[in-house]
């Protein structure tokens, strides 16, 4: 259940949720204060009520010794909704108003003389309407008298019942109201925080100079905006120190490494020699994979275009890859395929590509080159161990070396598919890592025949 609870939370936003607590915030708060005030002000009608209905029992009181008087107290007005009755000692009905002639007393109340008690109840004799009765006890010279006085609590129940109708409408309206502007009103606050994340969708390591929006407010916003930019500034300081040293150590080493193969050259032949040159030539590789990732990260991959015919160069990647590793089958189905691109950087992918599956295949590699739908389509498969789906993005980060099959033992620096990669988007297509049917890896190339 509370996991449930807390999905739904994350689905529905921080301007909802903010409107959603608002309104309910407001319904509690507006049910409690509609509630206090309908039983505050029912209890101070109520309470006019009695000082209403005790005024009139000590008018009748005063009266009882003079009949004129008493018959004159004792009739209503024409708006006034009260009922009065005298009652003997013996409980007997002495005096009534007209509305009570015949009737039984109204009450069951007889208070001691000076006293005044009191009760509601209905009154079947009023059309069953509700009264508030005062009971006062009096004496007299001919004995102790009981004067009620009830008085209709129909105007106090139909406000009341217009009160709470007006808050049954109302209340609704105004939590409807309320979550309304909340939700207007957090997302205009939250606008700057849209444009930021809006920004901070566009920022890669190739544009690390751009900076978030600060909005003009001085407040938690704009503040978060600076911290953003803050860290941003030390992100691309980072980043640009390092590049610099990727390009400054690439340039350095070639020069050394530069008298270590004309030193091997001049030492002659021999099993060291042969492994010397061997890791010379990965040195060499390694090198220049730094040099053009430095250089597209400063200024992006600069391309020469022109018309490539690509089974040409996947039959000379075939002939390459089948004559360094006699050991695989290597097989290549192609149709004749044309774009513009750099033929240079375009090679330089399919070697690298054909490299990775040479490393890891069993016995075999297929490389296929077809076209269709305006898109050119390489595909490079091998029968190796294949590339877990859970690593398939992974493989395309520089320097990442899959642990037990993809090793330092195997020759691979980490650095041949994310090149290949940058070349492919920067020619506009794609390149990603499937499931060969033999089972190993397989390494699909898209590229615009137009662009």
């Amino acid at each position: 259940m509370r996991r449930y609870a807390e999905r739904i939370r994350q689905r529905l936003g921080v301007r909802m949720r903010s409107a959603l607590a608002a309104s309910a915030v407001v319904a509690v708060a507006s049910v409690l204060t509609g509630v206090a005030f309908v039983l505050a002000a029912r209890f101070f009608l109520t309470g006019n009520v009695d000082q209403s209905a005790g005024d009139r029992a000590a008018q009748v009181a005063d009266a009882l010794d003079d009949e004129e008087a008493l018959a004159a107290v004792i009739q209503p007005s024409l708006r006034d909704r009260t009922v009065v009755q005298v009652l003997g000692t013996d409980g007997r009905v002495l005096r009534s108003s007209a509305l009570l002639n015949g009737a039984q007393p109204i009450s069951a109340l007889r208070p001691a003389a000076g006293e005044i008690q009191r009760e509601q109840r209905r009154l079947a004799v009023a059309h069953d309407d509700t009264f508030r009765i005062t009971a006062l006890g009096v004496a007299t010279a001919v004995g102790p008298r009981t004067v009620l006085v009830g008085q209709s609590l129909d105007e106090i129940n139909d406000g009341t019942e217009a009160a709470v109708g007006a808050l049954a409408i109302g209340l609704p309206l105004l939590t409807v109201t309320v979550g309304v502007a909340t939700f207007l009103f957090v997302g205009r606050s939250l606008r700057p925080v849209d444009a930021m994340r809006r920004q901070a969708e566009t920022i890669t390591g190739r544009n690390l100079h751009t900076r978030l929006p600060v909005p003009p407010s001085a407040d938690e916003i704009a503040a978060l905006a600076v911290t953003m930019n803050g860290m941003l500034d030390r992100i691309e300081a980072a980043n640009e120190a390092q590049r610099r040293f990727v390009a400054d150590a690439s340039h350095e080493l070639r020069s050394p490494l530069s008298t270590v193969v004309a030193g091997l050259d001049l030492v002659g032949d021999g099993p060291h020699v042969d492994r010397m040159r061997r890791e010379s030539d990965r040195m060499a590789r390694l090198i220049a994979d730094l040099l053009l990732l430095a250089r597209v990260d400063e200024n992006g991959l600069q391309l020469r275009r022109s018309d490539v015919d690509l089974d040409d160069l996947v039959y000379l990647e075939r002939e390459r890859l089948a004559a360094e590793h006699a050991g695989l089958k290597v097989t290549a189905r192609t149709a004749p395929v044309r774009l513009s691109g750099d033929p240079h950087h375009l090679q330089r992918v399919l070697r690298n590509l054909v490299d990775n599956a040479a490393r890891y295949a069993r016995h075999s590699v297929e490389v296929t080159l077809e076209a269709h739908d305006g898109t050119a389509e390489i595909t490079v498969a091998d029968d190796g161990p294949g590339i877990d789906p859970a690593h398939r993005d992974r493989v395309f980060d520089r320097f990442v070396r899959l642990d037990e099959d993809r090793s330092r033992a195997g020759g691979g620096t980490g650095l041949g598919l994310p090149i290949a990669r940058d070349i492919v988007t920067a020619h506009g297509g794609s390149l990603t890592a499937e499931e060969a049917p033999a089972g190993g890896a397989l390494l699909r190339l898209c590229l615009p025949l137009t662009r």
